[in-house]
Parts: C-alpha cells; structure tokens; sequence
C-alpha cells in the first residue's frame, strides 16, 4: 500500500486465545492482506477466560471482521455465536467467527478443511475404506476425525482414555506394541496430540518402526522444521505432512470468509515461513 499504514479506514481481523503470543497467524494473514493490496491489519488479542463473551461482543461491535479462535477458547466461544455451520455442529468447537451483514455472528471450524486440503497437498492418500491410526482425542483430533469420516476413511484413535478414543473412532490402547500394530494395519497415521512440540527426540508415544514407504505420517504439530517423529518417519521411507500445512489451510478457508476473496497461498506460506 502507498499510503500510510495502518489508517483511519484500516479494518481488522485477529486470533483470540489464552495465551496468544506464539501464534504464527498475524504473520501469515498480514502477508495476505500485504499482497491483495487490502487495508487491513490482523492482530492478536490475548483474552482470559472469565471474560471471553464481552471481549468478543465488544471487538466485533468496533468493527472487527473476523475472528480466529485458539486455545483454550474452541468450544466457549460458541455462546457468543448466533448461528453455527454442520462442521461446528458434528466437531462441537468452533475455530472461526464471522460477522454477518446482519449484525449476527457465525461460528465455523475450518480445522477439518486444512487438514484435509494440506494433506491433498502434500501427500494425497486414497482414504475411503482405507485404515487411519490417530493418537489423541482433544479438541484438534475431533475435527480431524469429522474430516477423516467424511472422507470414508475408518478411525482408529489410541488416547490414553478409552472412552474418549470411542468417541471418535475404534479405540487403540495406548501401549506401544499396540500403537505399532494398529500404525502397520494403516495407511495414515496422524500425530493429533502436541507431542514432539518443545523436544528434539522422537516421543515414545508414537509409533515408528511400522512406518515405511506405504505410510503417511501426518503431524499436526508446527514448528519451523520437521518435529524430530516426522524427521525419523521420512527417513523410513514415510510421507509427511506437517502442521504448518493445517495452520496454512485453515487459514486461507477462514480469510475467504471474512474479505470475500481467494487468498494468496504462495504469500500466506512465506509469511509464516519469514516468521
């Protein structure tokens, strides 16, 4: 933009979450918004809890026009939304607000479409009928599992609750003989828990010596480079998909809302890549 920024006319956007610090999205959205020439500016806004629902009234009553939602605000975040989309409904969180021109807001999670389209992206697998391993049963994995379901895939889930993994798919114990077994029987196998986030060794939750040539691993974890699971999974043979993809793609769908228009994906990865 030529003019200076921000301006008296400059809209914004954001991500709400507790804490918000580390999120790699202002980067990546202020790269789009820099590359359409939009006047527009994302930022994050670090809210507590207790006081979720007025910090949301009072940022789209200022004109906000649109929100991401993070951590740990996926599922309160549904008692400030008038109307929700059958992907919030099935998952049960929502991980994007969008203003309506009516004043009512819309809660939707475009978590299921980025890892679906980062992962068609990156590694495209056949997945109706086919066998998916999944380790975790949080808030991430729900989504996943809405996504894999859709696709006609079945859902096996180790988590270390029983009932929780049934929730989502055929439980898996979560032993790591039984974690291999089911990772040999599947053609994708998807780290949904944040294992491997902070350590530079592979977790011992997840499974790797089923990993070859005919698997893909799927980390949902982002970091600048490879989680060491996902370094060691490649060097099988593996195909992997990493978080960053998921957090680029879910991105872009929740952008197309808020300003109408197609993002530029080129310029979104290199945003947070620069980051």
């Amino acid at each position: 933009m030529d003019a200076p920024w921000p301006t008296s006319r400059t809209r914004f956007a954001g991500v709400i979450g507790w804490p918000v610090e580390h999120s790699l999205s202002p980067s990546m959205h202020n790269a789009a918004f820099r590359e359409m020439g939009l006047d527009w500016a994302y930022l994050a806004f670090p809210i507590h809890p207790d006081h979720l629902v007025p910090a949301v009234t009072g940022l789209f009553r200022a004109g906000c026009g649109g929100l991401s939602v993070t951590i740990p605000h996926k599922q309160a975040v549904l008692e400030c939304c008038d109307e929700v989309t059958p992907a919030v409904q099935a998952i049960g969180a929502a991980n994007t607000l969008v203003p309506l021109e009516d004043g009512r807001l819309r809660g939707d999670n475009t978590d299921a479409e980025g890892f679906l389209r980062a992962l068609d992206e990156a590694a495209p697998v056949e997945l109706d009928g086919a066998t998916v391993l999944m380790i975790g049963a949080g808030g991430a994995a729900r989504a996943i599992a809405f996504a894999l379901a859709g696709r006609g895939a079945r859902v096996r889930v180790a988590n270390r609750t029983a009932d929780r993994a049934a929730a989502l798919g055929e439980p898996v114990g979560m032993t790591r003989d039984e974690v291999e077994r089911a990772a040999a029987d599947a053609v994708l196998v998807v780290n949904a828990t944040s294992l491997g986030m902070g350590s530079d060794e592979v977790p011992p939750e997840l499974p790797l010596d089923a990993l070859g040539p005919g698997t893909v691993a799927y980390d949902i974890v982002y970091r600048q480079e490879p989680t060491p699971w996902l370094r060691a999974a490649g060097a099988r043979g593996a195909r992997t998909v990493d978080g960053l993809g998921m957090l680029l793609h879910q991105g872009a769908a929740a952008f197309a809302q808020w300003t109408g228009t197609e993002p530029p994906l080129d310029a979104m990865r290199a945003g947070l890549v620069a980051r």
